[in-house]
């Protein structure tokens, strides 16, 4: 699919300083306002990505129109010095979909619409078939079931990650959440992308096989609710995805049990979307299974630091290559904020979220600190679904974020290459 941009659009500049930005800014308007022609707007956004530079005092606007943008160059807050803190991705995990997330970057966005069509490829007729259901927001199977959300959240998250590395951002960190753990090891390099498809492929067959189960979040810290959970049975704790926010998951009888017994007690709890019990003893055969799988294919060492949610931290080149390690995974209980945790006790980063929801940006943003200002987070799509429009002004408002705190955007990056 050949990508073509509109409205949205995205402004971006630079100077030397104050003075030269207000003047830059002025000729910006002054350009914006001498005629009325239909394409102005995207004339002045590749006649900025021509001269923007790469000075210390930074602008950037996103306008669907030549008044938005105008009233956008008017305005001037104080001047912040760019921060150049890294950047850090985050790719979330099964719970956060939607029908037709993201849809409103494809065929817009081009790194985002390329990478999503190799990862469509790579999962043979049924990624046609799959690409058709997204598009169309009407699935034949529940988007909650494994057979639709995994391969179409681990797409997402792929084609997002690589659109910010187009974009000429190189991550000092990956993070991922369950299936967003496979995205960040495929784009870290830990698997090729057909190797990674295949790895997925085998998963999700096997989950599905195991039969109905769910995934319950609940508004508690996981060593309170040991108490919750049948003695010998297969209901666990799933994912710690906060200090009070915790996953558990099991099969659908006993899981439901659990559920009545918090609920009476008080304790807040809803069910995620999913129709599998992730990351719960339901899964030791799955993850027996998939080991020799893993080990055909031969993970090896990330590109760019790793941290895991299954170690709480830093995943180094030995667990990375390890068939166990990726085959446990859908077993194993995700430690996402213990290993967010052991991200940020390195220093202040811009967390970029790579997939919908926002579910991981909230997390996030409880951390201390994101909360101090040392950090911050940042959302690659909106938090709840929308119109196409939303997809792209999110995407956009991301790129003027990572510029504006001095990251130097590639020509490919989105505002740069409008037609």
């Amino acid at each position: 699919m050949e990508p073509t941009r509109t409205a949205p659009y995205l402004l971006l500049w630079s100077a030397p300083d104050e003075k030269r930005e207000d003047r830059r800014r002025y000729a910006m308007r002054r350009y914006l306002t001498l005629d009325d022609a239909p394409d102005r707007l995207p004339r002045a956004v590749r006649l900025a990505a021509v001269r923007r530079g790469a000075g210390p005092v930074r602008g950037a606007a996103v306008a669907d129109t030549v008044d938005e943008a105008v009233g956008a160059l008017s305005g001037s807050g104080p001047y912040q010095p760019p921060r150049h803190r890294p950047v850090a991705l985050l790719f979330p995990g099964q719970g956060t979909q939607h029908l037709a997330m993201a849809a409103g970057l494809y065929g817009y966005e081009p790194l985002f619409t390329r990478a999503l069509d190799q990862v469509f490829a790579a999962l043979g007729p049924e990624g046609h078939r799959l690409r058709d259901e997204w598009l169309s927001g009407d699935p034949d199977a529940p988007l909650d079931d494994a057979t639709r959300a995994q391969p179409l959240l681990f797409g997402i998250g792929y084609a997002l990650g690589r659109m910010v590395l187009g974009w000429g951002v190189a991550p000092a960190a990956l993070l991922g959440h369950s299936v967003g753990e496979l995205v960040a090891a495929t784009v870290a390099g830990v698997f090729t992308l057909p190797d990674a498809v295949r790895v997925l492929r085998d998963r999700v067959d096997a989950a599905v096989a195991t039969g109905p189960g769910g995934m319950l979040a609940v508004a508690a810290p996981a060593d309170e609710l040991a108490a919750y959970l049948p003695t010998g049975g297969r209901v666990a704790v799933a994912a710690v995805n906060a200090p009070r926010q915790t996953l558990l998951a099991g099969p659908d009888p006993q899981l439901r049990q659990v559920e009545e017994k918090l609920r009476a007690d008080g304790v807040t709890c809803r069910r995620a979307a999913a129709r599998q019990a992730f990351h719960s003893p339901v899964m030791d055969e799955v993850a027996e299974r998939g080991r020799d799988l893993v080990a055909a294919v031969r993970p090896g060492a990330p590109a760019w630091p790793l941290y895991s949610g299954y170690t709480g931290g830093p995943l180094d080149a030995d667990h990375a290559s390890r068939p166990e390690f990726w085959a446990r995974q859908l077993a194993d209980p995700v430690l996402f904020w213990p290993a967010l945790d052991a991200l940020l006790a390195t220093g202040g980063h811009v967390l970029v979220e790579c997939g919908p929801g926002q579910g991981l940006t909230a997390i996030a943003r409880q951390h201390r600190s994101v909360r101090s200002g040392t950090s911050t987070a940042v959302p690659l799509l909106p938090a709840r679904p929308g119109p196409p429009e939303s997809d792209r002004r999110t995407a956009l408002a991301a790129a003027a974020e990572l510029w504006t705190e001095g990251h130097a955007l590639e020509a490919s990056a989105p505002g740069a290459t409008c037609a």
